[in-house]
């Protein structure tokens, strides 16, 4: 190569030609040649050598970059292993494809329980491109120890040509891409070529509409790294073959386009995979635990609604209903989760623990007058299990709703049957749902109603007195057959109180027995299952009423959490590695319960690194279910803490080290339009009033802005002080009126009467036998019945 070093290699194509000439000699040596002895003259077995310098100065590439440094160090050894001990020595025999088991690897590597980890790593652009090989099949099931991902080895790279879009300059050439290059240059407009076209610079469609732009680069991808698109600048990277696109957006752009305001995507090769991807797969989620803290009344509360907002990683609007709104949307989509704690809160409620449970579920008897002690996870664990199984969303054109759809609940198999649990895997396996009873073909178009199935039933039991029938099997199975439709969608339950499967009707009913089982769920309908998980869900998680134990039928939607359901619809849309959406539990109060008892092993699990998916992840197993747990690194936790309340002390060994304290202190400032409605100097009275307070007792007793932010009128104003502030003094000072009134302005150092601007105070007669002059002098406080007067407390 013409370069000195590797500085100048880096220079001319950041490692481009180096990779490109390593790839050549490799090839070379494959087919017998042996220009690999210019580099080592006495090696028998060069391949697995050239390939390990490929992937070094794609990391030496990285590091060049600016990645930070040890970020991929898990990822970059699982790459280097499957390379070299599967991918190579598979070439070697002349193998057409190699399977890699994700538990193997796991134990070669001596990892802790790495699945999701290895699975991203495979799954990815960047070991495609440093194996040289296509995007794998992934055989059995996702992100498991039991995955097997199928490389194939014959197959050639999709050239650069196959791009899904280029983009053009103005003058119609195919732009090519430079660094620092904006529109100040002298382009006046792009042309974007969309999918399908040719390189025909008439075929391209001519935009100065950068939405256009980015939405072109970043669902279509490039062969580049965009840095920057806010403000019509474009700047360009290309490093080590590597081919990722990075960007950071303007708000606006990014909410038009459906994308995250600011991520990775990466250059699709033979077909466009997850274009929304964090391209550097390995970086991982970091946890927020947050705790808002300060004197009652300071907006706490309202606070986390803007800190879930962000979090969860939504643009936060300004306007107050706005935020509320988006709020409320997020809550309604299982995304939010509120909860208060109080002095009766409980491991059993936060976590999990066992409920008596009367009725029935799936095979058991109706008719039992008893009960059972059923395990129910507590609102923690429900929200860390929708945190754990989300995968990311999908962008606005492929996003799913239930509009036009109609919604059916459907059990496939019996929970508690054994012989009926391979049903459900099939179904999930042959994307179909399976349907029981009756035991013969309804695929003759005369049962299309259920009296025509009712009769064949009837006419089989006169055949054979043992042949099943009954009405309610008939009305189902004319469900099953007849009322569902193709676009329905279809919810799998576990019992009557988990869903473990959503998906969407997408074949007419088909007639396919099981093999050694007769007719028996024999009856088919195609569906494309958007959304698995075995262990199943809450049901009420998408449910407002139960379930119950029918096998099909349909549900009403306003007995749906309508975006909650579609969240789950799309939540697992994303195939290979992307960045799961974000949750946020808000606990309100959180220093009114007794942490260790509620919290229990979680406060240890909180602790970012030890999230799942992080460097030191831990997991427990919980005492009820006995199922092992984790946190999911994309759960954030918000809490407030009321410092009048209880002191922060109490709770700062428990908590320090796992949350983040942000105080949040009175802010007068925020009044001055209730000021100027009501015509008193609100943010005085409230500075007043706590540098009183702090005074004569301490800081964390101020008085919030909250109590005064709704004051439209000096009535308004009054009825806050009356009702709200001077109660709230009188608790703060234990009856001391004395003090209260010094906060309110109202005390004078004589021994009279006191008719100030919000108390009275008149002097108390001794009683007979202690009027001789040597009884205590004592007052009475009253608060004014009339208005009050500001006049004095604002002008001292």
């Amino acid at each position: 190569m013409p370069y000195q070093n590797l500085a100048e290699a880096w220079e001319a194509d950041q490692f481009a030609g180096l990779r490109d000439r390593l790839k050549a000699i490799r090839d070379d040596a494959r087919s017998g040649g042996e220009d690999y002895r210019i580099l080592m003259p006495d090696s028998e077995k060069p391949y697995n050598r050239l390939s390990s310098w490929s992937s070094w100065l794609a990391q030496y590439g990285r590091f060049i970059a600016g990645e930070p440094p040890g970020a991929a160090k898990d990822a970059d050894r699982i790459r280097q292993h499957v390379l070299e001990q599967y991918i190579e020595p598979a070439r070697e025999e002349g193998a057409s494809h190699v399977d890699v088991l994700v538990r193997d690897v796991n134990t070669a590597l001596n990892l802790n329980e790495a699945w999701p980890n290895i699975c991203q790593a495979l799954a990815g652009k960047i070991f495609q491109d440093l194996a040289q090989v296509s995007a794998p099949e992934r055989i059995g099931a996702d992100q498991s120890s039991a995955t097997v991902f199928r490389f194939g080895l014959d197959e050639p790279m999709a050239s650069q040509n196959e791009r899904p879009f280029t983009l053009f300059d103005s003058a119609g050439n195919p732009y090519q891409p430079v660094k620092n290059f904006n529109r100040s240059n002298g382009v006046s407009a792009y042309r974007i070529k969309p999918k399908g076209a040719g390189n025909k610079a008439d075929e391209a469609i001519e935009t100065k509409d950068m939405v256009d732009v980015a939405r072109a680069m970043l669902v279509d991808g490039l062969a580049s790294r965009v840095k920057a698109i806010a403000g019509g600048t474009v700047n360009y990277l290309t490093y080590g073959g590597e081919k990722l696109v990075r960007y950071q957006l303007d708000a606006d752009i990014a909410k038009k386009i459906g994308v995250p305001a600011s991520g990775s995507v990466q250059e699709p090769t033979k077909q466009v995979e997850n274009t929304m991807a964090i391209a550097q797969q390995d970086e991982r989620p970091t946890a927020t635990s947050l705790i808002l803290y300060g004197p009652p009344g300071t907006g706490k509360t309202f606070s986390t609604a803007a800190e879930a907002v962000k979090l969860c990683g939504e643009p936060v609007p300004e306007d107050r209903d706005e935020l509320m709104a988006a709020y409320q949307g997020l809550l309604a989509a299982g995304r939010i989760e509120f909860v208060t704690f109080h002095q009766s809160m409980a491991y059993e409620e936060f976590v999990e623990g066992r409920q008596p449970m009367t009725g029935a579920d799936d095979g058991e008897d109706t008719s039992s007058g008893g009960f059972r002690l059923e395990t129910v996870p507590g609102i923690f664990r429900r929200i860390a299990r929708r945190a754990e199984v989300s995968r990311g969303t999908v962008s606005a054109e492929t996003k799913l709703s239930l509009e036009g759809r109609r919604v059916f609940k459907m059990s496939i198999g019996a929970k508690y049957l054994p012989e009926d649990a391979p049903l459900f895997e099939e179904a999930i396996e042959k994307n179909c749902a399976i349907f029981g009873f009756y035991e013969f073909d309804l695929s003759d178009p005369r049962f299309g109603t259920r009296e025509a199935i009712h009769a064949a039933a009837e006419a089989r039991r006169k055949e054979d007195p043992e042949a099943f029938v009954s009405q309610p099997a008939s009305m189902m199975t004319n469900l099953f057959r007849n009322s569902l439709k193709v676009g329905d969608v279809l919810i799998v339950t576990k019992g009557n109180l988990l869903v473990r499967a959503i998906g969407i009707v997408e074949g007419d009913y088909e007639f396919s027995p099981i093999e050694g089982r007769a007719g028996d769920y024999a009856h088919r309908r195609a569906v494309n299952w958007l959304w698995v998980d075995r262990d199943g869900i809450e049901a009420s998680d998408i449910a407002k009423v139960g379930l119950v134990q029918r096998t099909i039928y349909e549900i009403d939607k306003s007995s749906l959490n309508v975006p909650a359901l579609e969240r789950y619809m799309n939540s697992q849309q994303n195939e290979g590695p992307s960045e799961p959406e974000p949750f946020v539990l808000i606990i309100d109060e959180i220093n009114r319960a007794n942490i260790s008892k509620v919290f229990g092993e979680l406060i240890t699990l909180l602790e970012p690194d030890k999230r799942l998916g992080q460097p030191n992840q831990l997991k427990v197993r919980l005492p009820y279910s006995g199922d092992e747990f984790g946190v999911p690194s994309n759960l954030h936790i918000v809490g407030t803490m009321n410092t009048a309340d209880r002191s922060i002390a109490l709770l700062d060994t428990a908590l320090r080290r796992r949350f983040t304290f942000r105080e949040i202190m009175p802010n007068p400032a925020v009044l001055k339009e209730a000021a100027a409605r009501t015509g008193i100097d609100l943010p005085t009275l409230l500075t007043i009033f706590n540098e009183r307070i702090e005074y004569l007792y301490d800081r964390d007793h101020q008085i919030g802005h909250a109590y005064f932010t709704g004051c439209d009128t000096r009535a308004d104003v009054d009825q806050v002080m009356r009702h709200k502030v001077i109660p709230l003094l009188a608790e703060y000072f234990f009856e001391d009126w004395g003090k209260i009134a010094a906060v309110l302005g109202d005390l004078d150092t004589h021994d009279g009467p006191i008719e100030g601007g919000f108390l009275n105070r008149s002097v108390l007669k001794a009683p007979p036998g202690l009027d001789n002059g040597e009884a205590m002098q004592r007052f009475r406080w009253d608060v004014r019945d009339d208005g009050f007067d500001y006049a004095r407390l604002l002008g001292s």
